[in-house]
């Protein structure tokens, strides 16, 4: 099934689920940010933290990839939140661009077609001076990623028709397929795709398509594992990849890059003449900028830094 249920998670693990749910700039869970499920109550308000309880038990189903949503919804949430839907075949041919760059030549995942792809099956090859490892390190990242169909595909966006792991089109998948053909001991399979989770970045603003997102990525995981060793990870590996996405795939306002609901007093550059006076401190307010994690200086930084060119020691 494409439509992930909240409830198989906290099977797999309780604690799992709440580290899918976490917010590390706010240290709160993630907030719904949109209006579709105002009916439903005070509590799925945009503002308010989603919660285990609102979305499993009786509630399951309260979330569901936009494939899966009537066309009504489909409609609204774009008319609304200017949500739109980019088609696999789409993802495919712009992803297949970044690795041109990359490898300096066409083609090396498949070839597309005819509003598809057709899987080349060799073992990568990489141009000279450039390793399997640096590829895997290299970082990507989609904006306002949704589902995040740019970084994984488990089913075609516009069919719902579930992707298997040996075809898939995502920059993480990608990653993740290099890291297969590349590896034979489990623990250094672990190891590289750990490394690729980390280099993997995307944000969305709407709470709901943010934890459908890290849900794919968790589930890609998962896939992966069971495609190369023929087993399910453990509880504690999965906690360890989890942490990652919930640091990597995070909720932003892509104008303010600050986290949607979020305020804090307003951080004073400089003392002012009434500060030296003994004036009342201002009561003013400001979003919280979003913290993003560097996994190889491992060091929180704020992700404007980045756009203000801050370095993010790459290597």
């Amino acid at each position: 099934m494409i439509d992930i249920i909240e409830q198989e998670i906290i099977k797999l693990s309780p604690k799992l689920f709440n580290t899918l749910l976490m917010d590390h700039t706010t240290n709160k869970n993630i907030c719904w940010a949109t209006e579709n499920y105002k009916h439903l109550g005070p509590e799925y308000y945009p503002q308010e933290p989603i919660k285990k309880s609102l979305i499993t038990g009786s509630n399951t189903n309260v979330i569901q990839p936009r494939v899966e949503k009537e066309l009504k919804a489909q409609v609204q949430r774009t008319k609304e939140n200017a949500e739109v839907f980019t088609p696999s075949w789409i993802c495919n041919e712009q992803n297949n661009l970044i690795d041109e760059s990359w490898f300096g030549r066409k083609d090396v995942f498949n070839h597309s077609n005819n509003q598809g792809w057709t899987t080349i099956i060799d073992h990568i090859i990489f141009p000279k001076g450039k390793s399997w490892k640096d590829y895997i390190d290299s970082r990507r990242l989609e904006i306002s990623c949704g589902e995040a169909p740019y970084l994984v595909s488990r089913y075609d966006t516009v069919t719902g028709k579930e992707i298997t792991v040996e075809n898939r089109i995502g920059l993480l998948d990608r990653k993740l397929r290099i890291v297969n053909e590349n590896t034979a001991e489990e623990n250094d399979w672990y190891h590289w795709t750990k490394r690729a989770f980390e280099s993997t970045y995307g944000y969305e603003y709407q709470g709901d398509s943010l934890l459908i997102a890290r849900e794919n990525l968790l589930y890609t995981f998962i896939e992966n594992m069971e495609y190369k060793f023929s087993h399910e990870p453990s509880e504690k590996q999965l906690q360890e990849i989890a942490r990652i996405i919930s640091w990597n795939i995070w909720q932003m306002d892509g104008i303010t890059f600050s986290a949607p609901y979020s305020e804090r007093p307003r951080v004073q550059s400089q003392l002012t003449i009434f500060d030296l006076m003994g004036e009342p401190e201002s009561n003013e307010t400001e979003p919280i900028p979003c913290k993003i994690f560097d996994w190889r200086s491992k060091k929180s930084l704020e992700f404007k830094t980045m756009i203000d060119g801050g370095n993010t020691n790459d290597k």
